[in-house]
């Protein structure tokens, strides 16, 4: 029988509590819960379980709840308690995705023999897109962390090398390149991935109430502490937290911050004992460290202790040959989320966006995206950055532009597109191997060369 956790979730105490038993019982471990909103805050896309939950409670109910599953794993089985009036209702939501549905009242046995099979399915999807990537085949992260530029494939490859270890990690990048989306994946791709994920950003802490954020407290702490309470480190055991920002954490903070990163244990604020702590820490930094560790606003043995293992993810202006299917993904999402017909975009609207610079990076693309998706504008993106420095640079970055802008109009046909620049086939090609542009990102394969 299956070890994976079942997240049940019923506002009927009692009702919950004798499901739990039963299928403890049966030889699973289950987790119960009186709403929903706790269970999508330990959702991730490499959750190992499955979810029961009844259709009608406060709040968030469960056909809700499915669907905000779903959009961060469709595979996750979703197992829907019902009553009798409910029916209809649940059989509209098994053509929705729903995993099966049981009607009250029902036996522990039968429950969990639905459980069971749940996980036996999800073990397999997991199975099988490991494998995937063990093989090197397309799977969940290309569609998490899209391009075929050579810095994204290099990319790629080290989040499938480095998340199922348990080092910490330290991405960098600019603002809005994905470096959270980054971190989700090496935690999914982790032993971890059924424990929680804990995302903190450093910058949004009140200083003040900072270690109490982190470490919890005992009562009596502080004035106002009447009871105790857990903090995020806690909250995240078994898992993996996201520092995000860390070069905002305060100096002092950084500090003890170290030793929790050293020894693996924490205290909270008013107590002496020391608790020890399982987690995996992954910390982002818009810019490297080691500028900070130079101006004295970073902790070099610190930074020692994180860059173990460094990732750097590229800005899109590095990337513009991403940009195309980028923008299509994204245009795609912002279309379903909203409900509206499928269209794609036209060429020269595609090559418009890649000579373009986005200073905001994905998160800018994905904007003029769902501006697109709503018809609020055509194009909306910021005006290209001439740039500064020396001239050799410029003229570069420059012709890389304009293959980029070729290669796109023209479907990735290279006749036109050196007959267009008025160059040769041969000359053409030392220029894509000199920018590290792959034409193959750009092919229509019904299309020859």
């Amino acid at each position: 029988m299956s070890s994976a956790t079942v997240f049940l979730i019923d506002d009927d105490a009692d009702l919950r509590h004798s499901t739990e038993q039963a299928l403890d019982l049966a030889g699973l471990t289950a987790q119960g819960f009186a709403s929903a909103e706790p269970v999508l805050d330990r959702m991730t896309a490499g959750f190992a379980g499955v979810v029961i939950t009844d259709i009608r409670m406060p709040g968030l109910d469960g056909l809700s709840l499915m669907t905000r599953i779903h959009e961060i794993d469709p595979d996750i089985p979703v197992i829907l308690i019902t009553g009798h009036g409910d029916v209809p209702l649940a059989v509209r939501a098994m053509r929705e995705g729903a995993h099966d549905f049981i009607e009250k009242p029902f036996s522990g046995a039968q429950l969990a023999s639905i459980a069971a099979r749940a996980l036996d399915y999800r073990k397999l999807v997991l199975d099988n897109r490991r494998l995937r990537a063990v093989a090197g085949q397309a799977d969940d992260l290309e569609a998490r962390l899209v391009g075929r530029s050579n810095a994204m494939i290099a990319l790629r490859r080290q989040i499938r090398t480095i998340g199922p270890s348990d080092a910490d990690v330290l991405i960098v990048g600019e603002t809005g390149t994905g470096k959270e989306v980054v971190a989700r994946a090496l935690h999914d791709m982790s032993a971890r991935a059924a424990r929680p994920f804990v995302a903190i950003t450093c910058s949004a802490l009140p200083e003040t109430l900072i270690e109490s954020e982190l470490f919890g407290h005992e009562a009596g702490a502080f004035p106002g502490a009447l009871r105790s309470r857990s903090g995020k480190f806690d909250h995240a055991r078994g898992g993996t937290i996201l520092l995000d920002d860390i070069g905002a954490m305060p100096p002092d903070l950084q500090a003890k911050f170290l030793r929790v990163v050293e020894d693996r244990v924490i205290s909270p604020l008013g107590s002496n004992d020391l608790r020890e702590l399982d987690v995996r820490f992954i910390a982002t930094s818009r810019v490297p460290l080691e500028a900070l560790v130079a101006e004295g606003r970073f902790r070099s043995d610190l930074l020692y202790r994180l860059n173990a293992v460094s990732l750097t993810v590229p800005p899109l202006r590095d990337r513009a040959e991403d940009i195309p299917a980028l923008f299509t993904q994204l245009l795609a999402s912002a279309q379903a989320r909203h409900s509206l017909s499928a269209r794609r975009p036209n060429p020269a609207m595609l090559a418009q966006l890649s000579g373009l610079d986005w200073p905001g990076n994905v998160r800018e693309l994905r904007n003029v995206a769902e501006r697109h998706a709503l018809g609020v504008a055509d194009l909306d993106a910021p005006a290209a950055d001439t740039g500064t420095g020396r001239l050799s640079d410029m003229m570069a970055a420059h012709e890389r532009k304009l293959l980029v802008d070729a290669l796109i109009r023209h479907r990735g046909a290279l006749k036109p597109v050196y007959e267009s620049l008025g160059l040769s086939r041969k000359a053409l090609y030392d220029k894509l191997m000199r920018h590290g542009i792959d034409k193959a990102q750009f092919q229509d394969p019904s299309l020859d060369e």
